[in-house]
């Protein structure tokens, strides 16, 4: 049976005139797919106007609260001691959300209560990897 985490953060977003937003986001973390975390936003805060979620690395996210981590679509990097930074890069541009540090360490310590750090089964996550690509083909 699968586990899941859903926690509520506030979140500000740093507009390109260094103006800070607040937005509402949802960390969630699933056991069934143990690598990953979510960033949920709602449909306010993109530009399409529809809900929209980041997937990225559980290992990515607690990299980034100790320093600068990243590659792609997604950077994290501490911002003081009380702030995180998560940068996310898509077709549409790039978005700079500062979450508060002591939640996303909190929800980390949460996945790992869940499912510990090196504990992740990977068998198990790409058969299902592979059942979701292939669409029960």
């Amino acid at each position: 049976m699968d586990i899941t985490i859903e926690q509520p953060a506030r979140a500000r977003l740093i507009t390109s005139e260094s103006q800070e937003l607040p937005v509402s986001a949802t960390l969630r973390y699933t056991s069934g797919d143990p690598f990953a975390v979510h960033i949920g936003f709602p449909p306010d805060v993109s530009l399409s106007g529809t809900d929209v979620t980041w997937t990225f690395s559980r290992e990515l996210l607690k990299e980034g609260l100790a320093a600068p981590a990243g590659h792609g679509d997604v950077h994290i990097w501490p911002c003081g001691r009380a702030h995180t930074v998560v940068e996310f890069h898509a077709p549409e541009g790039l978005a700079l959300i500062q979450f508060d540090t002591y939640a996303l360490r909190r929800f980390l310590r949460r996945t790992f209560a869940v499912v510990a750090l090196g504990q992740e089964n990977i068998g198990q996550a790409v058969d299902r990897g592979l059942a979701s690509l292939v669409g029960g083909v």
